[in-house]
């Protein structure tokens, strides 16, 4: 499946502009070939490619609305890495495995205090589309952990650390539900007046074992633990 990225409005499909350019100036596809445009929120129309010079269309032969989304919904606030790279691998992978929403959050210990957002949700856009993904995780704004709390509901919502004297509870023992969400800190982990404030708080930490994981494999190891609940059904 050749899949793109647009817009779909009734039965009129707009792609991307950037997608057109890929198409015609890299991909260099052809007139009458089949391709498949997503809007990112379960709805996919199918057709033919149309060319006119430096512009692509769609005539459309089919839109399927309303695709299943991914259940149970998974939402990682993570600190963003000294090294970007490594949160963009985040990204790349827990988009993959079907993460629904991804929030960057400034911690104590974080070192990189900005980041470029627009360049992460792209990242995400072109990671589900290699995954055939017709719904889109949301990438938010980076903000304060405080302010992030906010807007979490406290029985649904889970902290990573490594402080072995903290009480945590093991991964594998959270109740199945609906929403999900996890915190994981930066290089040096969260403080312990941090963990203080999301126990008091109501925030329950957990374990993801014995190794010590780094903050991008932390994110991807929750992403790949709730895939497997995913797939398993």
């Amino acid at each position: 499946m050749k899949l793109f990225y647009g817009e779909i409005e009734g039965n009129q499909v707009t792609i991307n502009d950037e997608e057109q350019q890929h198409i015609v100036k890299v991909l260099r596809m052809k007139n009458g070939e089949d391709i498949h445009v997503t809007d990112g929120k379960g709805n996919v129309a199918s057709g033919k490619l149309i060319i006119e010079g430096k512009k692509a269309g769609l005539e459309v032969s089919e839109i399927k609305r309303n695709a299943p989304d991914f259940n149970p919904k998974l939402h990682i606030a993570i600190a963003p890495t000294k090294n970007i790279d490594r949160i963009e691998f985040f990204v790349e992978k827990a988009v993959e495995m079907g993460i629904s929403e991804i929030s960057i959050i400034i911690t104590e210990k974080t070192e990189r205090k900005n980041i470029n957002i627009d360049k992460i949700r792209k990242q995400a856009i072109a990671a589900s589309k290699q995954s055939l993904r017709f719904h889109f995780p949301v990438i938010n704004d980076m903000l304060k952990l405080t302010d992030f709390l906010k807007n979490i509901v406290a029985e649904h919502t889970f902290v990573a650390h490594c402080h072995e004297n903290l009480e945590r509870i093991d991964l594998n023992t959270i109740p199945s539900m609906e929403q999900i969400t996890f915190l994981i800190g930066p290089e040096g982990d969260f403080s312990e007046k941090e963990i203080q404030f999301l126990s008091e708080s109501h925030i329950k930490a957990v374990s993801l074992g014995n190794q010590r994981l780094r903050t991008e494999t932390a994110g991807v190891f929750v992403a790949a633990w709730n895939y497997f609940k995913m797939i398993k059904g």
